[in-house]
């Protein structure tokens, strides 16, 4: 008994079937899993039939729940081999795993069918979803069979047929909305309407609009069937002459005679779209698969060393960008970088004070000038105090951005992590590096500091902020009248404003300069000195276990290629 999945090959499958035979023979299921065709639907809507007529083995039929298991066909292509499937073998095997009765059971029947006339395909079909309970099944059987059809219908490998009635509205089928719930873009889902026989005279136009698409928008669309039915089953009319009756059905409708020129109607049709489908999913699988494979160093000397280099270039590019901010990962290191500079912006804004107890100050600094003679002191002394607590909390904003660039210099240098030697060795000069940078970062802070007590800045500057603080206007044609003790709150609060202001921006800056900028450039030069006298073999070097994977990589790599050829070439 011939399906229609191997009927008329020549003409139209034959060249999709030749190719995923010639990706099989490449070894390409040993990557990637071969796409197999589920069948999901309501109790009677029809899916053996379909199963039956795509692969030419007779399933059982009756009324109720007949299929009570997963029903695997593995449809396998071999010369010399003539098959013969007995449908009391898989009702058998139904009753020993499900029970004698209307109960389930989650365990898979597989039926091998090995003949010439056939592809590599896998079908499955499903129990259909029951709603009410018959006698003799748990009041959850609709729940068990649904929890059954989902474990099967979630795997990215699946391609999913809805089978639904012609004469049930669609919209409101379970089988689809199970089948959107686990593919809500459609990418596996392809919708078949069977029985159209059976519709109420006056609906036509009303389906031809759900095979249209205009119902409800299906990314794969809808193909609509006429398989055979009990009656012609009963006359025991062959699967060849029933594809020929559908035809003529089709070609002799009044309005879905135009489904025939569109390609969407007949068991062939759907034969042809699912085996297209295949081709597109193994080709979109082998793409993304290609993408994971890395070949690794060639063997011999001039590869390894041209490996290397490109190695060591493309970890550069990539430390170069990411200190530029050009760059942008998943988790974005300027963004972090924003992120605690403004806390260190926010730390220096709380640290301003109002310098109201400026008379207690200068009662405890006071010298030996007499009683109202400004001391300059004072004013000095009480900054450089305040000033001199920023010191720590500036040196530990260092320490965190030490520890920001640490993380992200060393992703990069995980392209090296399958060279132990090569990754030990960038490791240490990372380390190196940044640890050199942060002392002289240290050193720079600490000279800013320095620089900060000798309390300087330009007069114009200080008397605008003088005057923005006091509401009062200051100018240099006052000087030296204003200096009272009475305004040296303002005055001191003035200048640390200033001092606020500058190192607001100074010191991200020099974190900046010295711990990205410069850190880029010392270890891009650095990491290049390798390629100098350097033993490359003894800097690819990998231990057994990685070794061993990247001959598999190799072996992978070299299928992937050949299937990916074999793609090409045909399309």
């Amino acid at each position: 008994m011939k399906g229609e999945v191997h009927s008329h090959l020549e003409e139209n499958i034959r060249p999709y079937i030749d190719l995923i035979d010639t990706l099989r023979s490449v070894g390409i299921h040993k990557d990637l899993a071969l796409p197999t065709i589920v069948v999901i639907g309501d109790q009677s809507s029809g899916k053996s039939s379909v199963l039956e007529a795509l692969s030419g083995v007779a399933l059982p039929r009756g009324s109720g729940i007949v299929t009570r298991c997963p029903l695997e066909l593995r449809l396998k292509k071999v010369t010399g081999v003539n098959w013969k499937a007995l449908i009391m073998c898989m009702l058998t095997a139904q009753n020993e795993l499900a029970g004698k009765g209307v109960g389930i059971s989650d365990e898979v029947i597989t039926l091998e069918v090995m003949s010439p006339d056939v592809c590599d395909l896998t079908l499955i079909d499903l129990p259909g979803i029951a709603r009410v309970p018959l006698k003799g099944q748990p009041e959850d059987i609709g729940e068990q069979i649904k929890s059954l059809i989902f474990k099967f219908i979630e795997k990215q490998e699946t391609i999913n047929l809805v089978v639904v009635p012609c004469n049930t509205d669609i919209a409101t089928t379970e089988a689809l909305k199970m089948a959107q719930e686990v593919d809500p873009e459609g990418k596996r889902t392809v919708a078949i309407l069977t029985k159209p026989d059976l519709i109420d005279k006056g609906t036509e136009k009303s389906i031809l609009k759900i095979v249209h698409n205009e119902v409800i928008d299906l990314r794969k669309g809808c193909i609509m069937v006429k398989c055979r039915g009990q009656q012609q089953i009963n006359d025991d009319i062959p699967l060849e002459e029933a594809a020929q009756m559908e035809r003529d059905f089709f070609q002799n409708h009044d309005y879905f005679r135009c489904l025939l020129k569109k390609d969407k109607a007949t068991i062939k049709c759907l034969a042809i779209k699912l085996t297209q489908e295949l081709v597109d999913h193994i080709k979109v699988k082998i793409l993304a698969t290609l993408k994971e494979c890395d070949g690794g160093p060639p063997q011999d000397p001039k590869g390894a060393k041209q490996f290397l280099t490109q190695t060591l270039k493309r970890f550069n590019d990539q430390i170069n960008s990411l200190s530029s901010g050009e760059l942008i990962l998943e988790e974005n290191l300027f963004a972090q970088l924003r992120a605690e500079f403004k806390k260190w912006n926010d730390h220096l804004n709380r640290s301003k004070k109002s310098f109201s107890n400026s008379k207690a100050v200068s009662q405890a600094n006071r010298g030996r000038e007499l009683p109202g003679i400004s001391n300059y002191k004072v004013f000095e002394t009480a900054l450089q105090q305040h000033v001199a607590k920023l010191e720590e909390p500036a040196n530990d904003l260092l320490g965190d951005m030490k520890g920001t660039s640490h993380n992200f210099v060393f992703k990069d240098v995980l392209v090296l992590n399958n060279f132990n030697n090569f990754s030990t060795c960038g490791c240490f000069k990372i380390n190196n590096i940044l640890s050199s940078q942060q002392e002289k970062a240290e050193q720079r802070i600490s000279e800013q500091f320095k620089m900060e007590n000798l309390i300087y800045t330009q007069d114009p500057m200080f008397l605008k902020i003088l005057s923005e603080i006091t509401n009062e206007q200051f100018s240099e044609e006052q000087l030296p009248m204003f200096d009272k003790k009475c305004k040296y709150s303002h005055m001191l609060e003035a200048h640390y404003e200033i001092v606020v202001q500058r190192m607001a921006d100074q010191l991200p800056m020099m974190i900046s300069l010295f711990m990205l900028k410069e850190t880029a450039d010392l270890l891009s030069t650095d990491i290049l000195g390798l390629l100098d006298g350097a033993n490359v073999s003894e800097l690819l070097f990998e231990d057994s276990d990685v070794s061993k994977r990247r001959k598999d990589l190799l072996a992978r790599l070299d299928r992937l290629t050949a299937a990916q050829a074999a793609l090409a070439e045909f399309i």
